[in-house]
């Protein structure tokens, strides 16, 4: 009985140092202007990111399955653009602000990302405490351009394509 105490309290142990299932990495940037959510069902699937003219970035949009968001902050010329494969997930969000989100990137777990922006201004860099946890939404500020930007992470079904 002491053996399967003890079994089980390590197996609680090991769970409890992988991190929690939910994740949120704290809003960057100077978070003015009006608060905007990407949500969306099921996984991403696809990332798009304006930008003006090598400068900063004015509008991010993601796809879950086969229908898109709305967009935070506003379209300006061609988007960078992403498409995931199946099995595919953003783990990370890395890039640079001030007044604004000057540069993003978004890395997925086979090492693939997209960028837009100018590296300018004050880096961050946002990742899930699960190992096994992908970005499931961003929220965050826009007064136009994106002013702030934070992620959430979840473990998610990897059924779920």
């Amino acid at each position: 009985m002491l053996s399967a105490v003890l079994l089980a309290l390590l197996a609680v142990s090991a769970a409890a140092s992988e991190g929690p299932e939910y994740s949120y990495s704290p809003d960057v940037g100077s978070g003015s202007g009006s608060s905007y959510t990407l949500t969306g069902m099921g996984r991403i699937t696809a990332i798009r990111i304006w930008e003006t003219y090598s400068n900063y970035v004015t509008g991010i949009q993601f796809r879950y399955g086969y229908v898109w968001s709305d967009v935070a902050g506003y379209l300006s010329g061609t988007p960078m653009e992403i498409q995931l494969n199946k099995g595919e997930a953003i783990v990370q969000i890395s890039g640079k602000y001030s007044n604004y989100l000057q540069y993003v990137v978004f890395t997925t777990n086979r090492g693939r990302f997209v960028q837009a922006g100018q590296p300018s201004g004050n880096s961050f860099n946002m990742y899930p405490k699960h190992s096994r946890a992908e970005l499931v939404f961003i929220s965050g500020r826009h007064a136009g351009p994106i002013t702030s930007l934070g992620a959430h992470w979840a473990v998610v079904d990897p059924n779920a394509d």
